[in-house]
């Protein structure tokens, strides 16, 4: 015996079965053919990643979804995973055309696949989105941040809560060091201040160690030795000294 569908029953008691892991046979398939639920591609969603939609049903829908629903569908633990996984190629076929805008608001959800993509864009604000991505962790961040870093990464690195991870420090002092000895870099030596002063003086003394490019290796060095009654204000951006 099949379950009702709107009209014969109300919209909030549809939703809810819709959630229910065991429909009748059918009802998925004659749920996603209703003219209203049609106009509603958010709630195709809820067909397309049910454990018990079929694969003809599912591929028939994935592509009337928009990204929001593919993202939330991608991020969803309990969606198929087959469904998971043509979200995301589909996902992957829409991000070029999508605008800045919804750059910035699909970066806080994207899936950890696309994290490169959006990792690349040349927007600060696309970048910062991505940097309060609830999914993102230190060593996933860590293997985006290769050189060249570009000056948009490197300014919503620097605003992010991030800029305090020791981890994160070494990874972006080496590769700004990389980055620095290329010709005309977008960055300049000042950027370095806010990730020197996340090093405690031992990391410091390891993390100079490591560079190559002398202005950036003594200015390391200059903050593990601080310790030792060397000042330390920093250089700005422009890589002026900064004054206490």
């Amino acid at each position: 015996m099949s379950w009702p569908l709107p009209p014969e029953i109300e919209w909030p008691r549809f939703l809810r079965l819709l959630r229910n892991p065991n429909p009748p046979r059918g009802w998925l398939e004659a749920a996603a053919d209703l003219p209203d639920l049609r106009k509603r591609p958010l709630l195709l969603r809820w067909i397309a990643q049910h454990a018990k939609a079929p694969a003809h049903l599912r591929a028939n829908l994935l592509p009337r979804l928009p990204w929001r629903a593919l993202a939330s569908m991608a991020a969803d633990a309990s969606a198929h995973p087959h469904a998971k996984t043509m979200a995301i190629e589909r996902l992957q076929i829409l991000w070029p055309g999508l605008t800045v805008g919804e750059r910035r608001t699909f970066a806080l959800m994207a899936p950890r696949s696309l994290w490169p993509q959006v990792w690349k864009v040349r927007d600060e604000g696309v970048i910062a989105a991505l940097l309060q991505n609830p999914r993102l962790s230190p060593a996933a961040l860590v293997n985006l941040v290769q050189p060249p870093l570009e000056r948009c990464q490197m300014q919503a690195l620097s605003a992010s809560m991030w800029r305090e991870s020791t981890l994160l420090a070494f990874q972006v002092l080496q590769t700004l060091d990389q980055t620095l000895q290329r010709p005309e870099p977008p960055l300049v030596l000042g950027h370095a201040t806010v990730w020197i002063r996340a090093l405690e003086p031992e990391d410091a003394i390891h993390c100079a160690s490591t560079l190559r490019h002398p202005p950036l290796r003594r200015l390391v060095r200059a903050w593990a030795e601080r310790s030792l009654g060397t000042p330390f204000d920093g250089l700005d951006e422009a890589g002026r000294p900064l004054e206490l």
